[in-house]
């Protein structure tokens, strides 16, 4: 007993090191910076691209947005990919005024296969493009998100995130709990790294890739996180990724439990596949550029997971000790709410301050409060299922309100 007594001390050692660590980078969200200066003075050429599967309810009102941009018209061009579609995603598309591509191939259904089919033809092309842009077709976007995505290109910033705000946060606590959680990574993890010369991560749609970056070989992705590999590979040859609080996307989240169990369990295989093939490069990217940038990309993919199983078998770990009357009913009780009541608590309390530093209203969102600790409570279980039980074919998820972007409130987050 012992020896159970010395592991459970060091496994609560490790979780507290790596949360502490945690919670002293998120601080650096409330640091405000200078804005970067202009490298060059430039309005680039970009391509918006669009991979869309049986998309035709929602894909005209994005490139209805696309269309309203401040930036100049002559300077971008909106790129459909229909991919495998049995739909009208190809007329819609095309009679909203988007250059359409077509794409059939059953075997290969992933966003990563699109893009990578897509570039291959626009490197072989030569196409005349500085970077490109890649949307969800259930997008909506912000009238001056390519103006600042430009400014981000022109201070020399080649891969950039820019901030996904969701469109419909109200609708159950489902997009409620969606919409707390991208908030609260957007501000604690994305914009305190960026702030202090880590690296943020691509966030699934809404970022913008300098051509060259691709060129000659493409999208090259093979997970079912193609966000997060491409950001581990650049990360892992030393390049940050930039952040754009200012240029605004929004996104649909799913209404349905279902759907949502299945889209929150292809991105924890594709994390899985990530810690797989990417964690031992990030170890010998570490050794290699010495840099806490490197280190902490390898703390994301590789610490996510393990500290999970470490709560857990923390918890088991006191159960052994109680039951082989180690520790008394008391002391018991009061460690496992030691595990329970930050789990439960602590989302609400930093969703609300989230909320408050990102100027969200926070009366219509209090049932989603309060359903958090839910939500995030199944994407714990969602990652125990997925230790074991791994599903990696892709689902559809089926986008259909129809919300244009004159009916969203667009309330720009504030500058940092």
């Amino acid at each position: 007993m012992e020896y159970i007594y010395i592991l459970k001390q060091s496994l609560i050692w490790l979780l507290t090191t790596f949360w502490c660590y945690q919670f002293i980078i998120s601080l650096c969200a409330l640091i405000k910076l200078k804005d970067k200066t202009y490298i060059i003075n430039k309005n680039h050429k970009f391509m918006a691209i669009i991979p869309a599967h049986n998309e035709e309810k929602v894909v005209g009102n994005l490139i209805e947005s696309l269309k309203k941009q401040t930036y100049d018209k002559n300077l971008y061009d909106i790129y459909v990919i229909a991919d495998n579609c049995t739909d009208e995603t190809a007329k819609v598309a095309k009679q909203s005024g988007a250059i359409v591509y077509e794409r059939f191939d059953e075997a290969h259904k992933t966003k990563g296969y699109a893009l990578q089919w897509f570039l291959k033809k626009k490197i072989k092309e030569n196409a005349d493009y500085d970077a490109f842009f890649v949307f969800d077709a259930d997008n909506i976007v912000d009238k001056n998100f390519i103006t600042n995505m430009n400014k981000k290109l022109c201070q020399g910033e080649e891969v950039v995130q820019g901030y996904r705000d969701i469109k419909n946060p109200t609708d159950n606590w489902i997009t409620a709990g969606y919409a707390l959680f991208y908030w609260t990574m957007h501000r604690f993890y994305h914009l305190a790294r960026y702030n202090i010369g880590l690296s943020p991560l691509l966030n699934g749609t809404g970022f913008m890739v300098k051509f060259d970056v691709v060129k000659p070989n493409g999208w090259e992705t093979e997970t079912l996180t193609e966000d997060i590999e491409f950001s581990l590979k650049q990360i892992i040859k030393g390049k940050k990724l930039g952040w754009a609080t200012d240029a605004i996307v929004y996104d649909e989240q799913p209404t349905s439990f279902k759907q949502s169990w299945s889209q929150r369990s292809r991105w924890t295989v594709g994390h899985m596949q990530c810690l797989k093939i990417y964690t031992g490069q990030l170890a010998k990217a570490v050794k290699e550029h010495k840099t806490l940038m490197n280190f902490d990309g390898l703390l994301y993919i590789a610490g996510t997971a393990p500290m999970l199983v470490i709560t857990f078998g923390l918890m088991i770990l006191n159960c052994i000790m109680y039951l082989a009357q180690e520790m008394s009913t008391g002391l018991f009780i009061i460690n496992i709410l030691n595990y329970l009541i930050p789990t439960l608590l602590t989302p609400i309390a930093i969703s609300l301050v989230v909320m408050i530093l990102e100027k969200k209203s926070i009366k219509p969102m209090i049932k989603g409060l309060l359903c958090y600790p839910l939500f995030m409570g199944t994407w714990v279980i969602i990652n125990l299922k997925c230790l074991f039980k791994r599903e990696t074919t892709w689902e559809k998820i089926d986008h259909v309100r129809n919300i244009k972007i004159s009916e969203v409130k667009e309330e720009v987050p504030e500058k940092i």
